[in-house]
Parts: structure tokens; C-alpha cells; sequence
């Protein structure tokens, strides 16, 4: 019967697409093409109503083998995709930029940029404003190109330039790259999301031309516009430009703390500890703790130096001066449980010894203050360091010995 077909028909294309899935998985890409020939020759077959899902199906599936197909070529892959363009107008201008990507992984810059300049001039009635997004995206794509030729032209000049040769139309063609740039990269960065790169470009042709003003409004509004989702790159690019232009450490702390409360295992964590240690401001300075203890906290800085360092000279400096106890008491209670066995282990004392000499004596410092003389990671590393007669060891360990009544008031 009719109906008997067609549930067997839809059965036949459901095992096809597993065929294709399992192949994928396995990197069997003449096998995945076989299958995908067989289920493309099926639709013709189809005479049912819901034709889009299969050409979105063909277009992912098709483009993703071609990619890998060891026998495929660049004119296959253009073949295939200026079909695909022509099978869902709907995606249209998806598959213009999935096209791009493609031309520009290859480094077919040229052949990207045209294609860009294209999908920008399509017009199909009312898909042209559905489509609006996409479109921006074509035209920001195309500023980013402008940019790329803007730095190649701005390079060749102050190579030039270098060597007393002026060169007009090397100059104006930058220019001109600029203002095209500039144009497509300001539209897409007010638009809500994430744009780093595009905002990365765009601040980069502001300050070439001394628009400081500009491009640091364009980086407040990125940061600090609620509209746009949270993103650390957008405190860090502040801070670097702010940074630049020898900015006040007021504003440097503030886009650094925004960070902190978003990443706050970031890798410029040291930097906003070394600013908030130097600080007069009491709170600053409890803040600094604060900071150093948090990145400790993630696996990904159990080795670092510099911070073990500066969580050292930190602690060190408030139990020499028995002041502000309470800060250190109130970082460790919440990580007295877990600390001993994640930073200051025996097993982790001896690894530490033999690959660096240098973090094993800082985190000693710190377990010997946080666990007392009988900690057995200070206690290892201390013993190794008097038996290779290092000075430091020793007086480290007199130091330790010294102090160890503050151990008890911090374990409390």
C-alpha cells in the first residue's frame, strides 16, 4: 500500500543517515560519501512536503566530508557548496560564509573576499531582511578582510618609510582599506554578543590614526554595556589599552576586578595582586590576599612561581607585623579542609624539591605559616634544603620555628 511505502521508505533513508553517522565517527570518508550518494538519489525519490530538513542534512553532511575526503579537491568543494546555495534560500547566506571559512583556511584570500562582496549585494525579497543578521555578518567578515589588507598595506609603508621612500599609492590604498574596514567593524560590534576579534581589529585601526578617545569608549561600551553577555576578553582588552596609555592604577584595578569576578583563575590575576599589594588602602591590600588565594585555588596554577611568591611575600609581611591576622584566618577556614591534601602533600614536597627548587621554598613559606612546623610538605622540603646546605632553607626554617604561634591563632 501507499502508506506501507512510504514508512518503509522513511525507514530505509533513517538506517542511511546511521550508515553516514557511523562512517563520520570512524573517519571513513569514501564510505560516508558512498552512503551520502545513495541518500541524496532516495530524495529524488521523496515526493513528501518537508524538504528542508534533508538539504540542511546534505549541505552539514556534505561540506564536513569534503573537508576530510582525502581525494577531494577545491574545485569539488566550490562545486558542491554553489549547489548548496542554490537549495535552500533560506541558508543562503550561511553558506556563503561557511564558504569563506573554507577559501580563507586555504588561503584563498582573494577568492574569499569576492565571495564576500557577492553574498553582500544578494537581494530575494523578503529574505533579505529576514536574513538580516547573516548580512552583517557578511559585510563585518568583509571589514575584516579590509583590515587584514590595511595592515599589509601599513606594513609595506613603514618598511618604507624606514628607508626615507614614500610611496601615494601604497598609502591611499590604505587608507581607503581603512575606511572600508572601519565602517563594516563599527556596525557589528553594536549589535549584543561576542566580537573579540572584530573589536580587537577595529581599536587597532582607531589607535594607529590617534583616536584614543574612540577606541576607548568602543572598549568601555564592549566591557561594561549590560546588553552584551559577560565576557573577560572585554576586561582584558580594556585593561591592556588602559595599560598602553599609562592610565591610572585606579582605572587599572577596576577593569581588573571585573575579571577577577568572572575568571578568577585568569593568568593577570598576578598583576592585579602586585597593584593591590602596593596599595596604601588597607582594603586593597585584604583584597590582594583574597585574589592570590582564589587563582590558587585552580589546579592550573598548583606550579606557579610568581604566585606562590607573591602568597609568600604576603603572608610573610603580616605575621612579621602581627597585623591583619584575621585576613589570613579568614582565607584559610574555608580551604583548611582541602588545601593540605591539594597543594602541601609529602608526595608533592619531593616532586616539587627535584623539578624546582625555587616553588618548593615559596610554598614551604606558606605551608609552615598555614600548618605549622609539623606540616609534612615544610618539613620535607625544609630538611632537603638545610641537608644541601642552601642558606635560605635554613633561615627559612628558623623563621618558621619563630612563628609558630601564629599558626595556632590562624587554625583557631
Amino acid at each position: 500500500s501507499s502508506h506501507e511505502h512510504k514508512l518503509n521508505f522513511k525507514k530505509s533513508k533513517e538506517v542511511c543517515l546511521n550508515y553516514i553517522q557511523d562512517a563520520m565517527l570512524q573517519k571513513q570518508w569514501k564510505r560516508a560519501a558512498e552512503f551520502l550518494t545513495f541518500y541524496i538519489e532516495s530524495l529524488e525519490k521523496d515526493f513528501s512536503t518537508a524538504y528542508m530538513g534533508p538539504s540542511e542534512m546534505i549541505w552539514r553532511i556534505g561540506t564536513e566530508i569534503l573537508c576530510h575526503h582525502s581525494h577531494s579537491s577545491m574545485k569539488q568543494f566550490n562545486s558542491f557548496i554553489e549547489q548548496m546555495k542554490t537549495l535552500g534560500v533560506k541558508r543562503y547566506l550561511k553558506v556563503c560564509l561557511e564558504h569563506t571559512f573554507h577559501l580563507l583556511c586555504n588561503g584563498l584570500i582573494d577568492e574569499a573576499y569576492q565571495n564576500l562582496s557577492l553574498a553582500e549585494s544578494w537581494r530575494f525579497g523578503e529574505q533579505t531582511a529576514i536574513q538580516d543578521k547573516e548580512m552583517k555578518l557578511i559585510q563585518a567578515y568583509r571589514g575584516l578582510l579590509d583590515y587584514y589588507s590595511w595592515s599589509k598595506q601599513k606594513d609595506i609603508l613603514l618598511e618604507h618609510g624606514q628607508n626615507g621612500f614614500e610611496d601615494l599609492s601604497v598609502e591611499q590604498e590604505m587608507h581607503s582599506c581603512f575606511r572600508k574596514a572601519a565602517v563594516n567593524l563599527k556596525e557589528i560590534i553594536k549589535i549584543p554578543g561576542v566580537w573579540d576579534l572584530f573589536v580587537k581589529c577595529y581599536v587597532d585601526l582607531l589607535e594607529f590614526y590617534g583616536d584614543h578617545n574612540e577606541a576607548c569608549q568602543v572598549l568601555n561600551e564592549y566591557a561594561y554595556n549590560s546588553k552584551f553577555p559577560a565576557n573577560p576578553n572585554a576586561h582584558v582588552y580594556l585593561y591592556q589599552f588602559l595599560k598602553r596609555h599609562g592610565e591610572s592604577k585606579k582605572s587599572l584595578i577596576s577593569a581588573l576586578k571585573i575579571l577577577h569576578d568572572i575568571v578568577p583563575s585568569h593568568e593577570l590575576m598576578i598583576d592585579f595582586n602586585t597593584m593591590l599589594q602596593k596599595s596604601k588602602k588597607r582594603k586593597k591590600r585584604q583584597l590582594g590576599l583574597e585574589v592570590i588565594f582564589a587563582a590558587l585555588d585552580y589546579a592550573g596554577w598548583k606550579e606557579n612561581v610568581k604566585a606562590w611568591s607573591c602568597l609568600a611575600r604576603q603572608v610573610k609581611q603580616i605575621v612579621i607585623s602581627e597585623k591583619h591576622l584575621d585576613w589570613i584566618k579568614q582565607e584559610w577556614n574555608s580551604r583548611k579542609d582541602w588545601w593540605p591534601a591539594f597543594h602541601f602533600s609529602r608526595y608533592l614536597a619531593k616532586r616539587n624539591w627535584q623539578e624546582n627548587e625555587s616553588l618548593s621554598y615559596e610554598k614551604a613559606l606558606v605551608a609552615g605559616i598555614l600548618l605549622g612546623k609539623d606540616c609534612k610538605y615544610f618539613k620535607y622540603v625544609s630538611h632537603q634544603g638545610c641537608k644541601a646546605q642552601v642558606k635560605r632553607f635554613r633561615i627559612l626554617k628558623k623563621f618558621v620555628n619563630k612563628h609558630n604561634p601564629v599558626y595556632l591563632r590562624i587554625s583557631g
